[in-house]
């Protein structure tokens, strides 16, 4: 299980009582520093599961933003699964966008985390994200994880 892990000086994840805080997660592979660019740089059951085509014009439009949107969320439901808890437990996402375009396919891979209820959410549009403009969205996460449970 890879958990999100910060680019800098930070913690990706920290507890406060009952609420677990998630930083801002990217595409962003931590074993090899690798930026998700495409349906390339995630496995073949999360392409497969996202709709890959194998259609050059559709795949190089799409696969950037559903790639980098599944490695994101996958990522998130890793670091809430080592803090203890697990996707049903996120109540709030903060969700940035370069383009917010992308939000409607971002949309598509939320659902498939977040299956029953969607968390409350926040979508913003931004300039630019660290550390490069190939970045496309960003995530943040809230948890509630009651320490008696």
């Amino acid at each position: 299980m890879t958990i999100a892990q910060p680019l800098a000086r930070y913690s990706a994840w920290r507890r406060a009582g009952d609420f677990v805080f998630l930083s801002g997660v990217i595409a962003v592979d931590p074993a090899s520093a690798t930026i998700v660019k495409g349906y390339a740089d995630i496995p073949a059951a999360a392409r497969a599961l996202l709709g890959e085509t194998g259609e050059f014009s559709t795949d190089v439009r799409e696969g950037p933003i559903l790639a980098q949107s599944w490695f994101v969320l996958d990522r998130i439901r890793s670091t809430v699964e080592a803090a203890g808890g697990q996707m049903g437990d996120v109540f709030k996402l903060v969700q940035y966008f370069r383009n917010l375009d992308h939000f409607p396919q971002y949309s598509r891979v939320r659902k498939l985390f977040f299956p029953g209820e969607p968390p409350a959410s926040t979508v913003v549009e931004v300039s630019a994200m660290l550390p490069t403009a190939d970045i496309l969205v960003e995530v943040e996460a809230t948890a509630y994880l009651p320490l008696q449970r």
